[in-house]
């Protein structure tokens, strides 16, 4: 019966890199950004623009906007909804948010 679920099994075990923040990461292709900062042990993806509190990804499903980050120089992408793609810059967001 067909289903509109991806097995995991059937997703390609080839890996895409990405870099974040300068380092070098090799991650499934089927990873959300999100998913590869929780994986490499990054604690936040941003602070807070009033007392420099770390955030970092939720709820993981685009509500809450914690998990907020610049990809490819693009500032306020939500990690949990963007998938990782070959040759993608992430970079932390610090302070105040700035404007594409």
């Amino acid at each position: 019966m067909p289903t509109l679920f991806e097995s995991l099994a059937a997703v390609p075990t080839r890996a895409v890199r990405i870099d974040i923040d300068g380092a070098h990461r090799h991650v499934p292709p089927h990873y959300t950004v999100a998913a590869a900062l929780l994986e490499g042990g990054a604690p936040a993806c941003r602070t807070t623009p009033v007392s420099g509190v770390p955030r970092g990804p939720f709820c993981m499903m685009g509500v809450c906007f914690d998990c907020l980050v610049e990809i490819d120089g693009v500032p306020n992408m939500q990690a949990c909804m963007t998938r990782v793609r070959d040759g993608m810059r992430v970079r932390v967001m610090a302070g105040k948010a700035r404007l594409a």
